[in-house]
């Protein structure tokens, strides 16, 4: 009886011991458990770049307009204000010489060149917007200062379009070649200075057609005036 009971007692322990491995190793297989993710830091929202503001698009000058071009009666200038594009406009150059744009009454523009007009321009919207920058642009030149004149003993003198690159040589073609009594070695350019005034530029013609002397071949200039003088007998 006794034995049976140590027996018995023994089986109870046994069981025990094999169920408690049996836990154990199903533990060990178990996956651990997933980690809890950390809370995701706020993305920052994307800073916008400040809006580059472009530049206008203004029309091209008139074929021979250049910094130094003096504005006359009949062109007719582009007037662009910074941002203020309801004072903007584009007129004509009035027989007076004068324009009238908004805000600005009876500005005289002949004589003066596009920027010098620009800053007399600012100057009286200064005292309606603050800080204008103004553009003038001529578009269209068809005063005597975007000319090239012809007079004297050409077959045909007259006042020529400029264009750019134009030469002595051009000017003759165009008005037909020196007249039967031209002086073409005693021919003269008369030149506006750009302080005011004017130069005197000999141009010896007949070497240039008769001996192609190039070197008097001399560039133009809008508001030239060649001068070909009647040969003495």
């Amino acid at each position: 009886m006794h034995s049976r009971s140590t027996k018995l007692r023994t089986g109870q322990a046994l069981w025990v011991l094999s169920a408690m491995a049996l836990s154990a190793v199903a533990l060990a297989q178990e996956p651990p458990p997933a980690a809890t993710p950390a809370a995701a830091a706020p993305v920052a929202a994307p800073v916008a770049a400040p809006a580059v503001e472009e530049a206008p698009r203004l029309p091209p000058s008139a074929p021979g307009v250049g910094a130094d071009y003096l504005i006359g009666p009949g062109d007719t200038l582009e007037v662009f204000v910074w941002r203020n594009p309801e004072f903007s406009t584009r007129v004509p150059v009035r027989p007076d010489g004068k324009i009238s744009t908004p805000l600005v009454e009876d500005m005289p523009a002949i004589g003066k060149s596009p920027t010098q007009l620009a800053r007399d321009i600012e100057a009286v919207l200064g005292e309606f917007v603050r800080s204008p920058r103004v553009n003038v642009i001529v578009t269209t030149a068809i005063s005597a200062n975007s000319q090239v004149r012809v007079v004297g003993q050409a077959v045909s003198p007259r006042a020529l379009p400029y264009r750019d690159g134009m030469t002595v040589l051009d000017v003759v073609i165009e008005v037909g070649g020196l007249g039967e009594f031209a002086a073409g070695n005693r021919a003269k350019l008369v030149r506006r200075k750009p302080g005011g005034g004017t130069q005197e530029i000999k141009v010896k013609l007949k070497d240039l057609l008769d001996k192609g002397d190039m070197r008097q071949n001399i560039p133009v200039q809008p508001g030239d005036i060649l001068i070909v003088p009647e040969s003495r007998f």
